[in-house]
């Protein structure tokens, strides 16, 4: 199937071809009917990515911030190459699609197969959307009305949020399609309209929805208009659906407002505001959140937790329905906010459009009728690139690469690393396939899919990557090793003891069963860093037990982000403090024999391990320290001696004959060592470069960790 993608490095949008997505729980698999291109959102992603790199930081001055302090802790080069792989990824556009349903994900119900849905998926001929971002259609409302669904439910919430009553005077600051919408919503809760804009012919729309106008163009006084429209008294609220750096729409509202009037901010303005302009009336002001309650609520969202009605009347699937309600009873007009009608497979011509300045308004996509052909192509899972990667380029390598998951951390770290091996790149996945089209053209995989069992059942690969969400590591490895495949993992191994066990019990299966069983390695990659490294040859000569004290400066999660989640990411300590336990266990070189942990909160913890040689290490895990301190460091003890690691840059040697220090010019954490490592353990037929008992044993003591905090 095609989807529309832009890149946010040079601005340029393309239709790509690129793996049917699989339907997810909860989710709707939708195909396309119509979608519409949003001019004002739309237009701005494109002017960014179409920005050079000054003009984006610019833009963004709170991720300027943070990249300075990441420069700070690790270095310039790390995190230029951080921000070049961060821009280089596609961003799929849209958020205004309407269709049928292919297929109904497990756990949904109120959605039947061929159903007609409103959703906020992308300009794409096949989407998969979580079913509390979607609403049946009414038959009465076309494919091309429904389209304004979502458009219309961010006006929606906006006006919810100035509790217009019958006969109040209400200003629209802006009068694109969310303005315009917003107009003919304001008309139909019984309000009196005034309409603000610099173009004519968007104002001359207002007119015909029912409002009236100020044309901000022609040097007319909007105070004084407004003053008039209100009967000397000041409006009842202003809602702003403009696009601006500037400041004055939000003070020229203040200055509208009678007192104790309302304002929301819908659109996007300059937000330095003046006190007095608030404080003698007594004004509101709220920004509102897009389409309402449920907005970037995980649980909501992703996971179709819906809220109590009774408690939240209007979700933003709720008011999905309502613009859908107006749209059949015709109390909305959409057919006058259409601009042009661009057949899909000519979607980058809307993009020309919006961005050349030329007049428009709504670009309504229309996409192909069902064929068997097109049907064919458009469910296809799996993608051959076979005419970009030629058969005679393929390496001889004995590493056959298939991997599952094409994030951030595998398009940035794991496949370059394993890409410097010269390992045969295959197969790639990922659930949406919008990833894996990404990973496929960079790296060069002869073939992409959104099916990640299609990568274990391969017979031309023999070695997996997993690099998925950690909620699925360990079935995928256990599969992967059934299949005789050797796997690398990312940690962590496993988020249950049962799922380990089960997981044990896969691979002690492969040892009784292969004459050489495959190799299966978790990506703990401190213990290759080089520096680390160093620090372990001068400890094999230490007899006496070591002092280990690792502090982690971890930083702060949002508790609804999906590593928090027990099911799904395992939480802090499972999900990333293994990589610290691993680093102790082996600088200490001996086995974990007892545990204890403190905390200050979940994500702020202490916990000492034992060993049985008598060392002891501590690991400090917070999230309560300050982004530019330094992330990790590392102390060891010993024999009158002490090691001392700065965040993988500096290591510092006290006490230790013929060793200072040993400097880095920047950050390595060891992933290119861990996976060059685990590369030649296969070609040469060796054992894993750690040991399978050390694997289970860390993250044992994880789950120990965990135990003893609840």
């Amino acid at each position: 199937m095609k989807q529309v993608l832009q890149s946010l490095k040079t601005g340029v949008t393309e239709l790509t071809e690129i793996p049917s997505p699989r339907c997810h729980p909860g989710h709707l698999l939708i195909r396309s009917s119509s979608s519409l291109v949003s001019a004002g959102t739309e237009r701005m992603l494109v002017e960014f990515g179409k920005a050079n790199l000054l003009d984006k930081a610019r833009q963004q001055p709170e991720k300027v911030r943070m990249v300075l302090d990441k420069v700070k802790t690790d270095g310039l080069m790390p995190t230029l190459e951080a921000v070049r792989n961060k821009l280089d990824q596609p961003l799929p556009m849209g958020y205004c699609n309407v269709g049928k349903v292919l297929e109904v994900g497990r756990g949904v119900t109120g959605f039947s197969v061929g159903d007609r849905v409103a959703s906020n998926g992308k300009h794409a001929e096949i989407v998969c959307v979580p079913k509390n971002l979607c609403a049946k259609v009414p038959d009465c409302v076309s494919d091309e009305a429904a389209a304004f669904t979502v458009i219309g439910a961010i006006g929606l919430q906006g006006i919810r949020l100035i509790q217009p009553t019958l006969g109040e005077a209400v200003v629209v600051t802006g009068l694109g399609l969310i303005g315009l919408m917003t107009v003919q919503l304001l008309k139909a809760h019984g309000c009196r309209v005034l309409g603000l804009d610099y173009d004519t012919s968007k104002l001359a729309l207002a007119q015909k929805l029912g409002a009236d106008t100020v044309d901000l163009n022609q040097s007319a006084d909007p105070l004084g208009a407004a003053m008039a429209f209100s009967r000397g008294r000041g409006v009842d609220a202003v809602i702003i659906t403009a696009s601006t750096k500037s400041n004055e729409p939000v003070h020229q509202a203040a200055q509208m407002c009678r007192k104790r009037g309302r304002i929301v901010l819908v659109g996007v303005t300059g937000l330095e505001l003046s006190r007095a302009d608030f404080y003698e009336k007594e004004l509101s002001f709220q920004v509102s959140c897009s389409y309402g309650p449920g907005r970037y609520d995980s649980a909501y969202e992703d996971n179709g937790q819906d809220y109590p009605i009774g408690y939240v009347r209007w979700t933003e699937q709720r008011n999905f329905e309502a613009v859908l309600d107006m749209l059949a009873d015709n109390r909305l007009k959409t057919d006058v906010l259409v601009s042009h009608h661009i057949p899909f497979d000519q979607a980058t011509t809307a993009y020309d459009i919006i961005s050349s300045g030329a007049p428009s308004l709504g670009i309504i996509l229309r996409y192909p009728e069902p064929d068997p052909f097109s049907d064919s192509r458009l469910l296809r899972r799996t993608i051959s690139r076979s005419e970009e990667v030629l058969e005679g380029d393929r390496s001889a390598s004995t590493v056959v690469v298939g991997c599952i998951g094409a994030g951030n951390y595998a398009t940035q770290v794991l496949l370059p690393a394993f890409q410097r091996t010269g390992v045969d790149f295959r197969l790639v996945a990922s659930s949406t396939g919008v990833s894996a089209a990404h990973a496929g053209s960079k790296f060069g995989f002869s073939e992409i899919t959104s099916d990640g069992r299609s990568v274990i059942e391969s017979p031309d690969i023999n070695t997996i990557v997993i690099a998925t969400r950690h909620d699925s590591h360990a079935a995928l490895a256990g599969e992967a090793l059934k299949g005789g495949k050797h796997v690398f993992v990312e940690k962590p191994l496993a988020l249950t003891r049962e799922e380990l066990v089960k997981l044990c019990e896969n691979y002690d299966e492969c040892i009784r069963r292969e004459v050489s069983p495959p190799l299966l390695m978790v990506g703990f990659n401190r213990r290759f860093a080089p520096q680390v490294q160093r620090m372990k040859q001068l400890l094999n000569g230490v007899t006496e037990p070591k002092t280990l004290v690792m502090t982690v400066n971890a930083g702060h999660i949002p508790r609804d982000h999906w590593t928090q989640d027990r099911l799904i990411g395992g939480g802090r300590i499972i999900g990333e403090g293994c990589h610290f336990v691993d680093l102790l266990r082996f600088l200490a070189a001996s086995p974990i024999v007892g545990v204890q942990a403190t905390s200050a909160g979940e994500d702020s913890v202490t916990a000492t391990l034992r060993f049985a040689d008598g060392s002891i290490g501590t690991v400090h895990y917070f999230s309560n320290g300050h982004k530019s301190f330094p992330k990790e460091q590392l102390e060891v003890f010993c024999g009158g001696k002490v090691l001392q690691l700065d965040n993988f840059r500096r290591l510092r040697g006290y006490g230790w004959s013929g060793f200072r220090k040993m400097d880095l010019w920047s950050q390595d954490k060891g992933q290119r060592a861990c996976v060059a490592a685990f590369a030649d353990a296969i070609r040469r037929g060796t054992s894993s470069p750690i040991p399978w008992n050390e694997l289970v044993e860390v993250t044992h003591v994880t789950f120990d960790i965990m135990d003893v905090l609840t």
